[in-house]
């Protein structure tokens, strides 16, 4: 089973991307040292792409990575620190001061800010919303692409988000994107916070993650939006496990090894 460990640390990235290098020479690089595929998963919030890449990783023998935990992880540290996530100043700094370490498996992606673990901490609506507010800031997402592609880069990968295959790693040889209706997503993220004792109403939280498309598809930087060559899975009527053989389906025909 493969390993990684990824830390963002404050002036000295782990996984430096060189100056004048582009996307398509770090993919060229990525081809020759790779382990496997690079399986990339978008799509909005509640899709249920963290639970799917999870198990899809796992069948595969590949870590997951779950890059939106690292937005997460930064909105809860803005919070910590009182951040207006709109101020761009105030985010630069705060990233300059903030290391980011993520440690992945095929089960548990632990996530700690500033050697403190935030992996239970950072899965709440709040934490949602403070990171599609924080994936605005240029700032923000300069630093954790530099984490995300240092994750990625050597392959054995599925990693999950809302830019993955349009901006982390276009050149992934897997692309999905995963949809649900959101009645469906809704009710799925109101069962799942349920189900660990919060007390929180459906219908507050479906506004929510409508609240969080729009959000996220009409932000300058990154929006979400669906890749042109990514396989579209609607699973508002599909079981988990439907979704993953589809998927499994698609990463066989890309890499018949």
């Amino acid at each position: 089973m493969q390993s990684a460990v990824g830390s963002l640390n404050p002036g000295a990235s782990a996984f430096p991307v060189p100056p004048g290098r582009d996307c398509g020479e770090l993919q060229r690089d990525m081809n020759q040292r790779k382990k496997g595929l690079v399986i990339a998963i978008d799509g909005p919030s509640g899709a249920g792409k963290s639970t799917i890449a999870r198990m899809l990783a796992r069948r595969l023998g590949y870590v997951y990575i779950d890059t939106g935990a690292m937005y997460r992880a930064i909105g809860w540290k803005a919070k910590q620190e009182g951040v207006d996530p709109s101020d761009e100043a105030a985010l630069q700094q705060l990233c300059s001061r903030t290391d980011v370490t993520i440690k992945p498996d095929t089960s548990v992606q632990r996530v700690l800010v500033n050697g403190v673990e935030v992996t239970g901490e950072i899965r709440t609506p709040e934490m949602g919303m403070l990171a599609s507010a924080v994936s605005r800031s240029p700032a923000v997402r300069a630093q954790l692409l530099t984490l995300q592609r240092g994750l990625g880069a050597s392959g054995g990968v599925v990693m999950d988000g809302r830019d993955i295959g349009t901006v982390v790693f276009p050149g992934a040889e897997v692309k999905f994107y995963l949809d649900a209706s959101a009645e469906e997503r809704g009710r799925r993220r109101w069962q799942e916070l349920k189900e660990k004792g919060m007390d929180v109403d459906q219908a507050v939280i479906t506004e929510e993650i409508r609240a969080r498309d729009l959000q996220d598809s009409s932000r300058d930087i990154a929006p979400l939006k669906r890749a042109p060559d990514a396989c579209y899975l609607d699973s508002s009527t599909m079981t988990i496990e439907d979704v993953v053989a589809s998927m499994l389906s698609v990463c066989a025909e890309r890499d018949p090894q």
